[in-house]
């Protein structure tokens, strides 16, 4: 079986995985041009690269396309189930490094690093230059209780926070009890929570979650995070909202449009964090993630049900 690894992936990759399948055949693709123009291939393995239904269009012998990740938006879901190509993400596997990344921006945006970096780089060792906050005894807000959500509750309750959170689909009674997360509707999360951070994909029903109206309700002191997906937050929202003083602060590790002008406001916000959607991209991930994938590709060579499959909707009958 050949099977592409498309786009950029940590040093050794492709080596470690002919190590643990050495029965499959491995080859890299490193643009989205040559990932468009592939043709002979079984299996993709893709991380950044888009696969939309013209990139699907001229593989006829494709039997999976494999996530190295938990989000999916990137994958047209419906075209792949339409040619009967199963989709496949790894949740959980890179829970770890996003809720690390998240929590860090809460803790650089509560407790004001930038803005004292900035003044220490301009001589002023000023303590009380700002009002900073820890994360004890705070209400931290998260809008979605998987994988990543629940990694993150755990976090920010060792450091003495309480947990709300919003979902969908709401967890078992039970469940919300061992975790300590208390659900909370939306409308109610955005007005109670210290500090909000994101971890649900990007569905039509998800796009723009927090907009002008959530961001109204928040507290003036509030941070939110969003290391989840570009398009959650109305970013136009956003820049406004912060320029009227309605939360305290925003740490993005994606936007909606890089290249926008609301991104270059964003940009040069003093209480703005801005990362190039570095959440699931920690060079030792991968020792994690490829032994999870490796059992992905396993499955589907041997014909066997394979696990994660997001697109069974629209996979044809059987």
């Amino acid at each position: 079986m050949k099977i592409a690894l498309a786009g950029p992936y940590p040093v050794g990759t492709l080596e470690q995985f002919q190590e643990l399948l050495p029965a499959q055949e491995f080859f890299s693709v490193a643009t989205q041009e040559e990932y468009e123009a592939l043709a002979d291939v079984d299996c993709v393995v893709v991380r950044v690269l888009k696969t939309p239904e013209s990139v699907l269009a001229n593989k006829p012998s494709l039997k999976a396309v494999i996530r190295w990740g938990a989000g999916y938006d990137s994958v047209d879901i419906q075209a792949a189930g339409r040619r009967g190509i199963p989709v496949l993400n790894t949740p959980g596997v890179n829970a770890y490094t996003v809720a690390e990344l998240a929590l860090g921006m809460m803790i650089t945006l509560n407790r004001k690093v930038l803005g004292y970096w900035s003044n220490v780089q301009r001589g002023n060792w000023d303590r009380g230059a700002f009002t900073s906050l820890s994360l004890n005894h705070k209400t931290v807000g998260i809008v979605g209780g998987g994988n990543i959500g629940r990694r993150m509750a755990a976090l920010v309750q060792a450091l003495g926070a309480q947990v709300i959170y919003f979902d969908a689909f709401r967890l078992a009674p039970e469940r919300e009890q061992a975790l300590c997360m208390t659900y909370a509707p939306l409308e109610e999360l955005v007005e109670k929570a210290d500090l909000i951070s994101l971890h649900v994909p990007l569905l039509d029903s998800t796009r723009h979650i927090i907009g002008a109206e959530q961001l109204a309700r928040m507290k003036p002191d509030a941070c939110l995070i969003n290391t989840a997906r570009g398009g959650l937050v109305d970013d136009a929202a956003l820049l406004q909202a912060l320029r009227a003083g309605q939360l305290a602060g925003a740490g993005l590790d994606c936007v909606e449009d890089e290249n926008s002008s609301v991104t270059q406001g964003l940009m040069t916000a003093p209480n703005v964090l801005i990362t190039p959607h570095i959440g699931g991209s920690t060079t030792d991930l991968a020792d994690a993630m490829i032994p999870a994938v490796a059992a992905s590709i396993q499955s589907v060579f041997e014909g066997k049900d394979v696990k994660n499959v997001v697109n069974k909707a629209y996979l044809p009958a059987n």
